[in-house]
């Protein structure tokens, strides 16, 4: 049950001006949030949304496990929410998601440092991402948006299933409102043939709607978050042209990192039951106690009629097949590791040029 480290307490001294004696404040309880809470895992966690809602999270008594691409930007990372928090429970995993075989390892990493926390999986966002402007491959021959945006959170989302199943923990994807303006492009998901860098980008938000969906009825607590339009330099990063233009223009206008990193304490801490979530604030009877102000809120938006079993199921089984994996609800997990290694040569091509859509059967 979510919110085991809160508790509430009517007409608290702090906002006794603001509250009615029907209303209710949010009070942290450390003590009890050090003893109950379970680990949350984030990926893309060194800068941007990932940072700002790994220091939420260890602010709000979470052990943390965050994956990132660059050693120097972990060990950074590292360093500096350590000196915020000092003994909070954080571990920074190195791993591209981009390419599959650094996912397995990462997978085996968390499963390491969730036994060395002790506890359980509270929740594992899958929020990594990237923008691009020109057709770019990973060692297996994926269009980067793609690999990085929706197939390296679903393959580690599967290596992880039993450990989510066991704690009934929650997947939480880091998608955008851009998904409502897309259909899945079927007969070339990856855009090899035209490349349109924003319909990839816009495209691979639209997948991590559909694998929640997908994990939602098997039973899995899943969700898509819009962290709205946040300053963060992902659309900056090995870009150029109109791409970076017209990121560096827009950014501008949108939130703060920390204040979209609300959305995901929201969903932690209280729960949720829908499919898609934003930013809202000025929920009725919830304050933030320091400031005395509203407390922002995880708010459950309309999503793309896109977003159905028809579609997920077809994503799914796609995703399945460029993993290079079976159903984990057909086969055990050490039977699915050992298959997929002794075929991920035949499998998928290292050469960079789309033969693993070919491979894969696509």
């Amino acid at each position: 049950m979510y919110g085991d480290g809160l508790y509430k307490t009517k007409n608290a001294a702090v906002n006794a001006d603001k509250l009615s004696s029907a209303q209710y404040t949010i009070q942290y309880n450390k003590e009890k949030v050090d003893a109950m809470k379970n680990t949350v895992v984030i990926t893309g966690a060194t800068s941007g949304i990932g940072y700002a809602v790994c220091e939420t999270l260890l602010g709000a008594g979470y052990p943390v496990i965050g994956v990132g691409r660059s050693e120097a930007n972990c060990g950074y990372a590292e360093k500096s929410l350590m000196e915020r928090h000092p003994g909070a429970k954080l571990r920074f995993i190195v791993a591209d998601l981009m390419q599959q075989g650094q996912v397995l390892c990462a997978a085996r990493e968390i499963e390491s440092a969730l036994a060395g926390f002790g506890g359980g999986l509270h929740a594992l966002i899958n929020n990594a991402g990237c923008v691009r402007s020109r057709y770019m491959t990973t060692q297996e021959g994926y269009e980067q948006q793609f690999a990085l945006n929706h197939l390296a959170g679903f393959l580690l989302t599967q290596e992880l299933l039993p450990i989510i199943k066991r704690d009934n923990a929650a997947v939480i994807n880091t998608s955008s409102t851009s998904h409502k303006m897309m259909k899945m492009n079927w007969g070339d998901p990856m855009y090899q043939k035209r490349y349109r860098p924003l319909y990839a980008y816009k495209q691979s938000k639209l997948c991590n709607m559909l694998f929640a969906h997908s994990l939602r009825e098997m039973g899995i607590r899943a969700c898509g978050v819009h962290p709205g339009l946040v300053k963060t330099d992902i659309g900056g990063k090995n870009t150029s042209g109109a791409v970076s233009f017209v990121w560096n223009l827009r950014k501008n206008r949108g939130i703060s990192p920390e204040e979209s990193a609300q959305i995901y304490l929201s969903l932690c801490e209280d729960g949720f039951t829908g499919l898609y979530y934003g930013l809202g604030s000025g929920k009725p009877g919830v304050w933030e106690m320091e400031s005395g102000k509203p407390k922002m809120w995880a708010k459950e938006l309309s999503y793309n009629k896109q977003v159905n079993h028809k579609n997920a199921k077809r994503l799914y089984d796609i995703s399945l097949k460029l993993c290079g994996m079976q159903d984990l609800t057909e086969i055990s997990k050490g039977e699915l590791y050992n298959e997929r290694t002794d075929n991920r040569g035949k499998r998928w091509s290292r050469q960079g040029n789309g033969d693993g859509l070919r491979k894969a059967g696509i």
